[in-house]
């Protein structure tokens, strides 16, 4: 089939791969320009960019597809559908009409719940032990369309979101194949969402990302590697009279109370507002992510001391 795809973070390169192994004819591939990042704010291009350029796939990464012109190169490319995977860019009803099976969407949850930008972190955030990602058929709404393909996947009591978000990448690459597969032998079936169950995954705010060690350990717990490893849950500590910034990457809910905060032994577990969290690996600020016991050579936290 004749293929537009469109998406930009790591999550959507699987699925590039999958479909060019799959024998697809990719006619062209939309990704956001390149941003400027890293210490010298220098343009860095997509990771869908850079897989890309490497199987010799051509490249568009216009700023926004509303213009007339935009429409009409997208159009022109006579493309039987159009996959998208986190592109970043709203999708105007000609671009979505265009292709000639229409436009597909994979998503990280299975719908309706999590609808919209941060569906692996919400899930885990919430406590869920169960998700999966949905195969939709595309249109005008944020994330309403039919679902045509779905598959259930487990949430570990521990397992991360970065961890979680590499095996739905690859389950859903494979997913994708298959409805590919389906919609050439006209044999996709979709069915509409139901409202009930809707929940929605809004953009994670820096002002969610401070631990608050008042809350539940199971509610820490899940902060913490619902943000793992990006942006990271964070706290401070007090060394040598100055405040500095550390991220909780990994943890596990563990036995102990105590004020909220407090270092309850040398293994770092720290009290809650009801049990306690055990932090098993963190980063401090300009170092590489480490485990506990390896932090705590370096900075000194006795017990009964407090993180902020």
């Amino acid at each position: 089939m004749r293929i537009v795809f469109m998406g930009t973070p790591d999550f959507a390169v699987p699925t590039l791969g999958a479909l060019v192994s799959a024998g697809h004819h990719v006619v062209g591939v939309y990704t956001q320009p390149p941003r400027a990042a890293g210490r010298g704010l220098e343009p860095r291009k997509s990771p869908v960019q850079i897989f890309a350029e490497t199987k010799k796939q051509p490249v568009n990464t216009p700023p926004s597809l509303k213009s007339a012109d935009e429409q009409a190169r997208f159009k022109g490319l006579n493309a039987d559908a159009a996959i998208v995977v986190g592109y970043g860019l709203i999708l105007p009803k000609p671009i979505l009409e265009a292709p000639r099976f229409g436009c597909f969407n994979l998503h990280a949850s299975l719908l309706p719940r999590w609808r919209g930008a941060a569906p692996i972190q919400r899930a885990i955030m919430a406590g869920d032990t169960e998700t999966g990602i949905a195969i939709m058929r595309m249109e005008e709404g944020l994330d309403t369309g039919a679902v045509c393909l779905a598959e259930c996947e487990t949430i570990g009591p521990d397992e991360t979101a970065g961890e979680l978000h590499d095996r739905l990448a690859e389950a859903g690459a494979l997913l994708m194949v298959r409805a590919l597969h389906d919609l050439e032998q006209g044999a996709l079936a979709c069915w509409p969402q139901h409202d009930e169950g809707t929940t929605y995954a809004a953009k994670i705010e820096p002002g969610e990302t401070r631990i608050d060690w008042s809350r539940p350990a199971t509610e820490v717990h899940n902060l913490i590697r619902g943000l793992s490893p990006h942006p990271g849950a964070w706290f401070e500590i007090d060394l040598n009279g100055k405040r500095e910034r550390v991220r909780a990457l990994r943890s596990t809910v563990a036995k102990g109370a105590g004020k909220p905060g407090t270092v309850l032994d040398d293994r770092l577990t720290i009290a809650c507002g009801k049990r306690s969290v055990r932090l098993l690996q963190v980063q401090r600020a300009g170092k590489r992510p480490m485990p506990v016991a390896e932090f705590r050579r370096g900075a000194k936290l006795p017990v009964g001391s407090f993180l902020c």
